[in-house]
């Protein structure tokens, strides 16, 4: 939330209590927020309950005290403290969908590496069968990833179960993903519908998603804008309060023409297509995690093969459309594709796999 967001939260605040009947003013035109001084209670604080204590009849704390109670559940709003003859002060929460992003643009394909399994020690005994090699290079990274100590080729080491496969004498990147997408234990996949270029095809959406999101980013530099980590939503978007009364254009995300009744505040019904991969990009981790400890190569593909699905949904949601204007929102929103791109490259390379920035 930033201050001009807390600006208009406070401005809605008054207009509800006045409507509600509890203060009889009149809703100024702005509401001034500026941050706390040094020493002072939260982040922001606002002087609103002052300036309107004196044409409301009342003490600047009743008013204040009015105007808290219908502020205390807004989201993004983590405390509201009365403090001194009425000031309103506030501490916000943080963006903690923002604050991944960051971390992943900030890691890199290296996002989802840790050391939860520093301190341990791998040996895998040699293999010569073909997928059985491909599968234990690809544990040796996955445990490396994790802070673990692992080698492959030593003498009475760790044997895996491993269902043979035939490479045909070249490791394509298909054939990588027939290995690996299936557990080892199973019969692995055919290579040949692998090369087809189609939505079938698990392979060309989980490269095809991240070619995407190096296509987005050329996109909007073409339009002026560059990625940066924010807030998803902005008027009549994803997650968008509106007033009772509100008409809301038709537009991209909203429902076309949608008025909400007066009395009945609320928020615009849209297809949530950020949830999705926001959570799949926080598990991320785990299941890089799970994939080392369980020798399941075929979680990191599955995992993957997630990611592309809800990133190629959420991708039309990027760029503005038609006469729109680039928005603080874009930009997030082109952050989150960056970072999921991020991710993919990351998991493909664990793999052994491309990631081409164009197909």
């Amino acid at each position: 939330m930033t201050p001009a967001d807390l600006s208009l939260t406070v401005l809605r605040a008054v207009r509800r209590a006045v409507d509600d009947g509890a203060l009889r003013v009149d809703v100024p035109s702005r509401a001034k927020v500026e941050r706390a001084r040094p020493g002072g209670v939260g982040e922001y604080a606002s002087s609103i309950a002052l300036s309107l204590a004196r044409p409301a009849g009342r003490s600047a704390l009743d008013v204040a005290g009015i105007l808290e109670e219908r502020l205390r559940d807004v989201p993004g709003l983590r405390a509201v403290e009365i403090t001194g003859p009425g000031f309103l002060n506030f501490t916000l929460q943080r963006d903690v969908d923002a604050d991944l992003v960051r971390g992943i643009l900030a890691a890199g394909t290296s996002y989802g590496h840790g050391a939860a399994l520093a301190g341990t020690v791998v040996c895998f005994a040699a293999v010569a069968e073909p997928r059985a090699v491909l599968v234990v290079e690809t544990l040796v990274r996955l445990l490396r990833s994790q802070g673990g100590d692992a080698e492959a080729g030593a003498d009475g080491g760790e044997r895996l179960h491993v269902y043979p496969g035939a490479s045909g004498g070249h490791v394509t990147d298909a054939v990588r993903w027939a290995f690996l997408r299936a557990a080892p234990h199973d019969r692995p996949l055919d290579p040949g519908p692998l090369l087809v270029p189609h939505e079938r095809n698990p392979l060309f959406r989980v490269q095809y998603a991240y070619s995407r999101t190096r296509r987005l980013l050329v996109n909007a530099r073409q339009l002026g804008f560059t990625p940066e980590p924010g807030r998803l939503g902005e008027p009549g978007q994803p997650g968008q309060y509106v007033e009772p009364g509100q008409y809301v254009e038709p537009g991209q995300y909203g429902q076309p023409g949608q008025c909400v009744e007066p009395g009945r505040p609320g928020h615009l019904e849209h297809p949530d297509h950020a949830s999705p991969l926001l959570r799949l990009l926080r598990e991320h981790p785990l299941a890089l995690l799970s994939a080392a400890r369980h020798r399941a190569p075929d979680r990191v593909a599955r995992q993957l093969e997630a990611v592309a699905d809800a990133l190629l949904a959420f991708q039309h949601t990027v760029l503005p459309l038609g006469d729109e204007k680039p928005s603080a929102a874009h930009r997030s929103r082109l952050a989150l594709a960056e970072a999921a791109g991020t991710v993919l490259a990351g998991g493909l390379s664990v793999l052994g796999i491309s990631a081409p920035d164009r197909i």
